[in-house]
C-alpha cells in the first residue's frame, strides 16, 4: 500500500513504553498525536501524560508529568517516492522516512548520542515507531503505538 502525508492527517491515540537499560526501569506515556495540514506538509503535535518509575510524582503520589512534542513532516520526493523529511519544530532536519514501505528505518546523529528509528506500517492504519537511543549516558528503547 502506498501511504501519503494526507493519510496521517487528524488525531491518533498513542501509547509509548520507554525501557531504560541504564536505570533498569520502564516509563509510560499516554496521549494523542495530531497531524495538522500546512502549505508545506503536516505539523505533528503530541501531548499526554508521562509517568516515570522514579521522581517526585511517584514519591508523592501525584499525577504524571504533562509532556508535549512538535515536528514538521514534509513531502521529500528527492529522497524517494513516498519520502518524508521529518524536521524539528525549529526547521532543523531530523530524519527521512519512506511512507510507501512497510518498514522504514532512519538515523539521527546528535553527538555524543545516536538515534535510530524504525517505522512499521504492516498493521495500517495502526502503526508503530520504535526508537533505539544510545550514547555515553543514554541507553533506552521507546515503542510508540498509534491507533486511529
Amino acid at each position: 500500500m502506498t501511504r501519503t502525508l494526507t493519510d496521517f492527517q487528524g488525531r491518533w491515540r498513542m501509547s509509548r513504553r520507554i525501557e531504560d537499560a541504564n536505570a533498569g526501569s520502564t516509563g509510560r506515556f499516554e496521549g494523542v498525536a495530531v497531524f495538522t495540514p500546512t502549505p508545506n506538509g503536516l505539523i505533528y503535535d503530541e501531548a499526554g501524560e508521562l509517568r516515570l518509575p522514579s521522581g517526585p510524582a511517584r514519591q508523592t503520589g501525584q499525577a504524571g508529568l504533562h509532556a508535549t512534542r512538535r515536528y514538521l513532516w514534509q513531502q521529500d520526493d528527492d529522497y524517494d517516492q513516498g519520502g518524508v523529511l521529518v524536521q524539528f519544530a525549529d526547521g532543523r532536519d531530523f530524519h527521512r522516512i519512506n511512507l510507501g514501505q512497510d518498514t522504514s528505518t532512519a538515523f539521527h546523529d546528535c553527538p555524543p548520542d545516536q538515534y535510530e528509528v524504525s517505522y512499521t506500517f504492516t498493521r495500517w492504519p495502526d502503526w508503530r515507531a520504535t526508537w533505539r537511543v544510545y550514547g555515553p549516558k543514554k541507553n533506552y528503547m521507546m515503542f510508540t503505538d498509534y491507533i486511529r
